[in-house]
């Protein structure tokens, strides 16, 4: 990477963007290497790259992001735990961390078997040593604390020190208990020198035999250990030294073993960091609703591209495109106008998708990957150097120019600014006509006319300008490629409060050719502005008719639903009549059977045939109840159906109220929630008085039809749960429907599942009151009493 790539990438604000990268990884050294991120030139390095990005991105949707936290730097110290070094705490336990974060990386990775992706390699290749991680973290408390289970030995030797300094205690508290206890200066057990001692009145010292160990900074007090622990002291000492020599020992088996899986942990190690960054880089794409672009060989199409430094609720996004059409974009347009946003967003933008990061711009957007990407942005005006503006831009241009092939993109910021109009303009369009002779892609601002008019006249060179709103003084960010812009410095001085005749006197001084021209561009700019009016009220329109049409279409399909389901409703209900008639003549049937069982020889077989007959009566009006016959043709209509009648739909037997009638002589009718058209033959108009009447016939008809079919009693035995609960539901109704106001259910004895769903059921039951089980001479437990309300 040369020098002037290196200083383009800091113009172009790529190190910025990094540290927004940085701030997204957790480890340090995935923030190092962040920082440390440079664009690829190679096509499938980039495209690798880009599709890590992605593939971190669905992943993180799906179960978010792997955790690296605690993964430090083991290098150094596995090191130095293979040429025998002996590792302290803290070095195992970032080991321990390393394959914490290890372990649990592989198990994130192997979440999802469906969805392969071009990361899964790099999970499968973490080794996770489980055993090595364990054995660290449960010999290792923390950095100043070994575990008693990290070995035998260990546990036993503190054993013995516990039981040592007990016995220490002991002798101690009697000491503090005996009559030498007022030659103390206070009644307390403490340690100098890790031995126990006893705080003593200078004055009494010789009263307490034993070894002085230390002497307070008034004097008043020395600590003596008594002659009767100085023995249980030093037994203390050399259990002491003996703990410090296990742990050395133990430090040092953890070393080795550390030392024996040294390729393995440096492995996963750098495997976690690499996933760090490509992790960060998913959580970046988020944060700046980025996407991937798609790597072509010639040219970049960004659509709605945004720069990503701005704030992404307020940034104006536009369509850039360079190389595919024409290879050299010339913008114009006045100040603050976004004309230097714009060039870097194309440098800004084509450097991170170089570095395999996603890009704020819309699907379906097209990336080149080039060798370098070269930027004269800004004004380095030198005064240590003696370099002027014009002077400071040049240089950098004879850099570019020299370094300049058909593999680079090229972005001049203000070209041939900072000296004479004249010579600048010629200056300008000379130095693009060379970047393109040498095959570069050119972006170039500038506030010259004639290289508006160069743009306009040369194949392969494209104008474009910055909107400004003369109205508002004020900038719309909006790029226009095709259309020159205009300085409009008259109309912004005269909003600005520039007194008009010094206007005139200025527009007097531009020639006839430039007035001209810039009269060209105002009319191109009215009609580029009603043409775009024109399609935004085209668009508008078609996105309400696409509306309306698709708001037709659920109402059709929601009407065809409602005929549907009243149809079916209908159907239902019409079995469910049948079933109750079916059900009424078995009753009938079981009656008569019932009746032929009782009668005797001498029996009147003139009763037994009138009441035969009387039940066929009954069964016939049952039937004859039901209601019309389907092939029975309907009634005429009685007269024309007007605004506000009832009618009946003759075909589906529903009533529906008369909204209006159509100039065709069609209705409109409201029948529930539908809006239904018919035509007059098709309905019959139901009359007030009729209506009523028909509706008092047939309820005296279903009053009587479900009387006759309610039945006192009900067997469910044989029957599976589920099936019994149906019948007793089924049987309820009839019963509740015939005023009865006691049941009877027989269930059976059994295993007594059928018995315990039909009393679970009659205590949740609205149509029960009360229950109980049958008593001697009703079935006992086989059946059950049921009092309805």
């Amino acid at each position: 990477m040369t020098d002037l790539f290196e200083k383009s990438i800091q113009i172009l604000e790529l190190p910025k963007v990094l540290e927004r990268l940085a701030g997204q990884a957790v480890t340090q050294e995935g923030k190092e290497r962040c920082l440390a991120l440079r664009p690829m030139t190679d096509p499938d390095d980039v495209q690798r790259a880009l599709d890590e990005t992605s593939a971190a991105v669905d992943m993180s949707a799906l179960r978010g992001s792997p955790s690296f936290s605690g993964v430090k730097p083991v290098a150094a110290s596995l090191q130095r735990a293979h040429m025998g070094g002996a590792l302290n705490t803290r070095e195992l336990l970032d080991i321990a961390a390393v394959l914490r974060a290890a372990r649990s990386a592989r198990e994130y990775g192997e979440g999802d078997e469906r969805k392969k992706t071009c990361i899964d390699h790099l999970f499968r290749s973490l080794t996770a040593n489980r055993f090595l991680e364990d054995k660290i973290t449960g010999s290792i408390v923390g950095e100043e604390e070994i575990a008693d289970a990290a070995s035998p030995e260990l546990a036993s030797i503190r054993r013995h020190i516990r039981a040592t300094a007990s016995k220490v205690r002991d002798i101690l508290n009697k000491l503090l208990s005996s009559n030498q206890a007022k030659y103390l200066q206070e009644a307390i057990i403490t340690q100098r020198n890790d031995r126990f001692v006893v705080p003593v009145k200078s004055e009494h010292k010789n009263d307490v035999p034993g070894l002085v160990h230390d002497v307070s900074s008034s004097g008043a007090t020395f600590f003596i250990e008594p002659m009767g622990v100085v023995k249980a002291n030093n037994e203390l000492k050399e259990l002491q030294a003996r703990e410090e020599k296990e742990i050395e020992r133990i430090l040092a088996e953890l070393s080795a073993e550390c030392a024996q899986f040294k390729d393995d942990i440096t492995q996963d190690y750098d495997l976690l960091i690499l996933l760090d960054v490509i992790f960060a880089r998913a959580k970046l794409a988020y944060r700046m609703r980025a996407c991937a672009p798609r790597i072509v060989e010639r040219g970049l199409y960004l659509r709605k591209a945004r720069h990503p430094l701005l704030d992404p609720d307020r940034a104006v996004a536009n369509d850039l495109m360079l190389g595919e059409d024409f290879d050299t974009l010339v913008i114009t347009g006045p100040n603050t106008g976004g004309k230097t946003v714009t060039i870097k967003t194309i440098g800004l933008l084509t450097l991170m998708a170089q570095c395999g990061l996603h890009i704020p711009v819309s699907d379906d957007s097209r990336v080149k990957v080039f060798r370098r990407v070269l930027a004269d942005v800004g004004d380095e005006q030198s005064i240590a150097q003696s370099l002027s503006t014009f002077s400071s831009h040049m240089v950098n241009i004879v850099g570019i120019l020299g370094e300049a092939d058909g593999e680079t993109l090229i972005l001049f910021d203000e070209l041939g600014a900072g000296t004479d109009p004249i010579e600048g303009a010629a200056l300008a369009a000379a130095i693009i006509e060379s970047a393109r002779e040498m095959g570069a892609l050119v972006a170039a601002t500038t506030h010259y006319a004639e290289l508006k008019v160069y743009a306009m006249t040369t194949p392969g060179v494209e104008n474009a300008s910055c909107e400004f709103n003369v109205d508002s003084l004020a900038p719309t960010y909006r790029l226009l490629i095709g259309i020159p812009g205009k300085s409009n410095a008259f109309a912004i001085s005269e909003r600005l409060g520039l007194p008009k005749s010094i206007i005139q006197k200025a527009a007097a001084r531009i020639d006839a050719e430039n007035v001209r021209f810039e009269d060209v561009l105002t009319q191109l700019d009215e009609q580029r502005q009603e043409m775009e009016r024109e399609k935004e009220a085209a668009a508008r329109l078609r996105r309400e008719m696409e509306e309306t049409a698709k708001a037709s279409r659920e109402y059709k399909a929601k009407m065809e639903a409602e005929r549907a389901k009243a149809v079916e409703k209908a159907q239902a209900e019409a079995r469910a009549i049948l079933d109750e008639a079916r059900d009424t003549a078995d009753q009938v049937f079981k009656e008569l059977n019932d009746m032929r069982r009782r009668q005797r020889k001498e029996e009147d077989w003139q009763r037994v045939n009138d009441e035969r007959a009387a039940l066929r009566r009954s069964l016939n009006e049952a039937e004859g109840k039901l209601g019309a016959r389907p092939e029975e043709p309907a009634p005429p209509p009685t007269r024309p159906a007007r605004a506000g009648d009832t009618v009946e739909l003759v075909k589906m037997g529903t009533q529906a109220t008369v909204l209006s009638v159509n100039k065709d002589g069609s209705l409109q009718l409201q029948a529930g929630i539908l809006k239904i058209t018919a035509r007059q033959e098709e309905v019959r108009v139901v009359e007030g008085e009729t209506q009523q009447s028909a509706k008092k016939v047939v309820a005296r008809a279903e009053h009587k039809l479900r009387t006759l079919g309610a039945s006192p009693e009900v067997d469910l035995r044989g029957m599976m749960t589920d099936e019994a609960i149906g019948a007793l539901d089924l049987f309820l109704d009839n019963a509740v429907l015939g005023k009865l106001n006691e049941v009877r259910i027989i269930h059976g004895k059994g295993t007594g599942a059928v018995r315990k769903a039909v009393r679970e059921h009659l205590k949740r039951s609205r149509y029960v009151k009360s229950f109980r089980p049958g008593r001697y001479g009703e079935g006992e437990d086989g059946v059950t009493i049921a009092e309805l309300r």
